[in-house]
């Protein structure tokens, strides 16, 4: 899938070149322009998949844009201030919620419970689950870096975007009670064995509790 990712890394935008009849699923109200592409809102995977992807922090529908000529252009961004980035998915990949920006039609997207450990960037408890062979853009809050895991990787848990199958990984606090209270460091993810993370430079929840902290309070 030919791509250029343009004003990186703060407002990424996705400009997608697709050759007729070319496909391409994205998440609903992504699109900012699109030149010789058919629009096509559908439930994917019927009532149960789009509750699965609800839960998981995505739209109950998904866009699909097929296009119409050669080097038909789509232009996409997600909701928020940040960096886009391709991954070829052959097999798994783990994503937190909402990353989902684009993909080929050929990809499954649904949702996995993460359990007690899956705490990424304030999520809860659902990870997106992205299956099958084909290209994804995922979405960020802040610039994207990829990160070799080789043996031992600790991540806080408001900055992962995602994971290879197969890296184990466990949550814990930063340090000590007393580290964690005074150090400003919260929970993290100690990823274990060999894969690729994706991070984002920053955090929303931090981010949140920054712009709150300049709010005047009232007396």
């Amino acid at each position: 899938m030919r791509h250029e990712i343009l004003s990186r890394p703060s407002y990424s935008l996705l400009k997608l070149y697709l050759d007729r009849d070319e496909e391409v699923i994205a998440e609903t109200g992504a699109m900012v322009f699109m030149d010789g592409v058919r629009l096509k809102t559908e439930m994917k995977g019927g009532i149960f998949g789009g509750l699965k992807r609800a839960i998981g922090g995505e739209s109950f529908f998904v866009n699909r844009f097929v296009a119409e000529k050669n080097d038909a252009l789509l232009g996409l961004a997600p909701p928020y201030q940040g960096d886009v980035t391709q991954i070829d998915v052959k097999g798994r990949l783990y994503a937190q919620s909402g990353a989902f920006l684009a993909g080929s039609p050929e990809l499954d997207v649904s949702t996995k419970w993460g359990g007690a450990k899956s705490f990424f960037a304030g999520e809860g408890l659902i990870l997106l689950k992205i299956e099958g062979s084909g290209s994804v853009f995922l979405s960020s809050f802040g610039g994207i870096e990829e990160l070799e895991v080789n043996g031992e990787l600790v991540i806080d848990t408001g900055h992962i975007v995602a994971f290879e199958e197969g890296i184990d990984f466990t949550i814990s606090r930063a340090g000590g009670l007393k580290a964690t209270l005074l150090s400003g460091e919260g929970l993290v993810a100690r990823f274990r064995g060999q894969g690729k993370v994706w991070i984002q430079t920053r955090s929303i929840s931090d981010y949140i509790g920054w712009l709150s902290s300049l709010i005047p309070s009232r007396d």
